[in-house]
Formats: structure tokens, C-alpha cells, sequence
């Protein structure tokens, strides 16, 4: 009898499932085949994790490849990162492919890591040195973390990037959402001023001077940054959902809690160039903070009134931001993921040379985002003229992320982009902390090794003559020659040159044991077995 009972039941179910799905008339898959049809929505579902796993070649998934990805979480684990039976990059038949040219003699400078891949690359410039802010400082790494807001990012991951840039020694972005108590685990802060201006607003939804200032004096901020527009979707203001607005993201922007957060597509605090630069003097002022803007590149008509306005001296911003179009961490609309603002070297490059042409490189400070937390992609923005680089999707990889590419929804299966506590739980801040520890110290440690391979101290001092773009196998364009750059452009100035030399000559390490992440013969630690620990900085 129970056994009857226990085949009868299963087939009454899926009888009246099939029954449901002859009479809907919302699915014709369903309706055509009942209960089987449902296959084809789990294999939809499950489709980015069976390309990248099963379906796509080492080279060909995006937004990151299987090799990109493989690079990335072996840096992150301390794992052997190496490649072997050479490049699968199609040389032969594709074109776009990056070509670094080595030199056989180089300068005499020493060679510096230690025990797990550290590289110490600090900046060549000194971040709001030339307009005299009163806490200008050198940032410590090129190698920093871009701005992705609580909210967007889980508590616990916000916690394990913030652990890891501590240890690493290098930046962390807030993000438009304001400083949580995830950004206070001990890496010093860039705060992010959205069209918001979540964390320095007044109970109208206006920007607080006032507010600002409480902000910096409670918070390890180094630097603000003016966010002007993103790569992902440039001129799109974002939304929280209500339900999303917990009690905790709503204390930390300064909104009602359970109510829909809205971010302007524009700034009102300034409405043009002048406005602008206005704002910038005011906060610097107040703050004694270098000011810098956020921008992905559009209509260059902003960026030429900006120089031209900067020509004189008398204001200006302390570092440029650029954002390339194929970054992006959140949710937007496919238009704009896919077709609004310039690719990071194109925008980069017409930016740069808007500045350059006036004579005002050498004072502002670059950075570049969008896609930069790979080596290659890394190098040859340092070589368009970049001072830093900041990273977001390669942070979120080496923190678990497994590139379900369901961030726009909530569901997050790692718990990296979800508020859903169930699955941020997952995610172990202190253990997570180390990967991404790791995984900046890496990095930095190829960019060291690059530049030594091309006679240089450091990655700044590559210049566009360093990097060739390969359209074919029997063409070949060097970056100055691609994008018009005159003779001593993508350079930090003669100064600054010397300085950074003296700095890395100076710099006195222990060698590591290797040469980078372990080769086969040889493990290394992963961070599970440092689960558990205390990360110290």
C-alpha cells in the first residue's frame, strides 16, 4: 500500500502539472511539451555558468575569458597563475592583439618582491601635490580598488575588498552609496560625491558641506571624487528598489528606510564647466583633500572646455577618473552597456591629449578604469599615460565572484552583488580578504616584472612607443602612432621621473623565493588555510 502510494502521488503531481501547462496559454513551449518544456528554462538559467565552463573556448567568453578568470583566482589563492604550451591568442588571424616590447638593455636597478608575489609600485605622482592641497599624499600603490557602493555590493563583500586593499596598502573607492561600516576595516578611502550625495546630504536630498566634513574627519578619507558618470551607463542616474533599502543601507546614504532610492542622472550642486570647478576649489578648501571627477568619455566638448578652463592655473581638479565603456558592475540598460561611451584606450587617449596639448599632464594625475585589473589591459594603460589604475569586477573575481552575470537581480549565488543575507553569508569576509590581498599584490608584482622586462623602474615610465597594437601578422601600430601622441607624451614629468626611480632604487626587500605565484613543482598557500585569521595590515 505505501509503495503504491509512493509512485501514485509523484505521477497525480506531474499529471497536474501537465495538465496546467496544456491550458496556460503564456508558454508555447510549455504548452506544446508539458512538464519536459521546464528543461529548457533551467538550461536558459544556468547558460553563462555552462558557456564558460563547458560550451566557450579559453579565449572567447565575456565580459572575462576562462583564461582571465583562471588568472585571476589562481593570483587571488596564491595558486600556480602560469600558462603553459604557449598563447592561444589568435595571432595569426586576428587583429587587436597587444605586443610589449622588451628591451635587451635596460637601466641598472634592482629587482624587489618577497614572499607572496608583494611588489611595492607606489605612485609616480604625488596625488594633489601641484595645486598645493594641504593633505596631498603619494599613494602607495598603482594598483587601487574602484568604486562599487554597499548596496550594490553585499556587506560581507564590501568587508573582504576593504580587508584586502588594508593589507595590500592601497585605495579604496566607496562608491556613491556613502562610507559603511564595511569600508571601516583599515584601508584608507577615496569617497565618492554622486549626484546624490549619499553620506554628505541634508534631510532635503542637497548637498551638506557640514555633512562632508563630519564625513572626513570620521572616516580614513584620502581623496573625493566627484562622480560625473559611469562606463556602464553614462548619464543614467541609479535606483535602488525599495525593497533593497534596508535599515542599514538607509542609515548609511541617509535615506528613508523601505522607500525607493533615487540617484539624479545630474549633479545640482553645478550645472557647467565653471560651476564645476567652483565645487572643486570649495571642497578642497574646506577639506584640504585632493578633488578629482569620474567620467566615461562621450561628447569631448566637456573635456576641451575643462583644459581650456584649467589653462590658467587658478582651478582645477586634482585627478582625472576615466571610465571605459566595457567597465561596469551593476545593472543598466543594454543600449547602454553595450553602445554609450568610449572603450577605455579611446576615450583615454582623446582625453589625455586634450590636457597634454595645453601642458597640463604632468600636473593632474590619471587614472584609468574599465577592465584594467588584467596585466596586458593594465600595461598599456599605464603607457597612454595613466598614474593608477582601479579595479572592480577583478576585486569582485578574487572575492568569489563566479561571473553568474546575475547582478542586476539580487541573486547573486556567491554573495557578492545581493543584499540577500542567505546568500551573503556565503562569503567570508576574513578568508575572501586574503584573495583579494593576493591578488593586488600579484598584479602589481607583473606590472614590476613588465616594466624590468622593458628597462624601466616602473610602469609609469613606460611610454606609448613600449606598446604595439597587431592588426594583422604583417602590420603593426605603436600606441603614439594610434593615437596621435606627440614626442614625451604618456609620461610622468622629468621630476617626477626621477623621483620614482630614486624611490624603487631605494626601495630594499628580500627576494622571493620565486619568481611569481608557485610553478607546478611548488603550492601555494591558499586562503583556506588562513580561514579564520585576523588579517593585519
Amino acid at each position: 500500500m505505501r509503495k503504491s502510494f509512493a509512485v501514485t502521488l509523484p505521477a497525480a503531481a506531474l499529471g497536474a502539472v501537465a495538465a496546467r501547462d496544456l491550458l496556460q496559454r503564456r508558454h508555447s513551449i510549455l504548452r506544446n511539451f508539458p512538464v519536459v518544456g521546464y528543461a529548457r528554462y533551467w538550461l536558459e538559467s544556468i547558460g553563462p555558468e555552462l558557456r564558460q565552463y563547458i560550451v566557450a573556448a579559453n579565449d572567447e567568453e565575456r565580459p572575462f575569458s576562462r583564461d582571465q578568470r583562471r588568472w585571476v583566482y589562481a593570483s587571488a589563492k596564491l595558486q600556480n597563475n602560469y600558462f603553459g604550451f604557449g598563447t592561444d591568442n589568435d595571432l595569426e588571424h586576428s587583429d587587436g592583439n597587444v605586443i610589449v616590447h622588451h628591451r635587451t638593455f635596460g637601466r641598472a636597478y634592482p629587482t624587489h618582491g618577497a614572499v607572496g608575489q608583494e611588489a611595492r609600485l607606489p605612485s609616480a605622482k604625488v596625488l594633489g601635490g601641484p595645486r598645493g592641497r594641504r593633505h596631498a599624499f603619494r599613494p602607495a600603490s598603482v594598483v587601487n580598488i574602484s568604486g562599487m557602493s554597499f548596496g550594490s555590493l553585499s556587506g560581507n563583500a564590501v568587508e573582504a575588498i576593504n580587508r584586502g586593499a588594508a593589507a595590500a596598502g592601497c585605495l579604496h573607492n566607496t562608491g556613491e552609496g556613502a562610507v559603511s561600516p564595511y569600508h571601516r576595516k583599515g584601508a584608507d578611502l577615496v569617497f565618492q560625491i554622486g549626484t546624490a550625495y549619499f553620506g554628505c546630504r541634508d534631510e532635503d536630498g542637497r548637498f551638506s558641506l557640514p555633512r562632508l566634513k563630519e564625513l572626513v574627519e570620521s572616516a580614513p578619507i584620502r581623496a573625493l571624487e566627484i562622480k560625473l558618470s559611469q562606463g556602464a551607463k553614462p548619464g543614467l542616474g541609479g535606483v535602488l528598489p525599495a525593497p533593497k533599502v534596508s535599515p542599514e543601507i538607509a542609515r548609511t546614504r541617509g535615506v528613508p528606510e523601505g522607500e525607493d532610492c533615487l540617484s539624479p542622472s545630474r549633479h545640482a550642486e553645478f550645472h557647467d564647466v565653471d560651476s564645476l570647478l567652483d565645487f572643486v576649489e570649495l571642497l578642497a578648501d574646506e577639506t584640504g583633500l585632493p578633488v578629482g571627477i569620474k567620467s566615461a568619455v562621450g561628447d569631448l566638448g566637456f573635456w576641451q572646455e575643462l583644459a581650456d578652463a584649467m589653462e590658467d592655473g587658478e582651478r582645477g581638479v586634482d585627478f582625472v577618473t576615466v571610465d571605459g565603456g566595457e567597465g561596469g558592475t551593476g545593472a543598466s540598460p543594454l543600449i547602454f552597456t553595450d553602445a554609450v561611451s568610449l572603450p577605455f584606450r579611446l576615450g583615454f587617449a582623446r582625453v589625455y591629449r586634450m590636457f597634454a596639448q595645453r601642458g597640463l599632464h604632468e600636473d593632474v594625475t590619471f587614472i584609468g578604469s574599465g577592465k584594467l585589473g588584467l596585466p596586458d589591459n593594465a600595461v598599456v594603460a599605464f603607457a597612454l599615460g595613466a598614474d593608477l589604475v582601479s579595479v572592480a569586477r577583478e576585486a569582485m573575481l578574487a572575492a568569489g565572484c563566479v561571473q553568474a552575470q546575475k547582478c542586476h537581480t539580487g541573486e547573486c549565488p556567491t554573495g557578492v552583488a545581493t543584499q540577500n543575507r542567505w546568500l551573503a553569508h556565503g562569503l567570508d569576509p576574513l578568508d575572501k580578504a586574503i584573495r583579494v590581498e593576493n591578488y593586488v599584490k600579484t598584479l602589481r608584482r607583473d606590472l614590476l616584472k613588465v616594466a624590468e622586462t622593458c628597462g624601466v623602474e616602473h610602469p609609469a615610465l613606460l611610454g606609448p612607443d613600449s606598446v604595439e597594437v597587431l592588426d594583422t601578422l604583417s602590420h603593426g601600430t605603436l600606441l603614439d602612432e594610434l593615437y596621435g601622441y606627440e614626442p614625451g607624451w604618456g609620461y610622468p614629468s622629468a621630476r617626477d621621473r626621477a623621483e620614482i626611480a630614486a624611490i624603487m632604487a631605494a626601495v630594499d626587500e628580500e627576494e622571493s623565493r620565486t619568481e611569481g605565484p608557485p610553478e607546478s613543482a611548488e603550492d601555494g598557500r591558499p586562503s583556506e588555510d588562513l580561514a579564520g585569521e585576523e588579517v593585519t595590515h
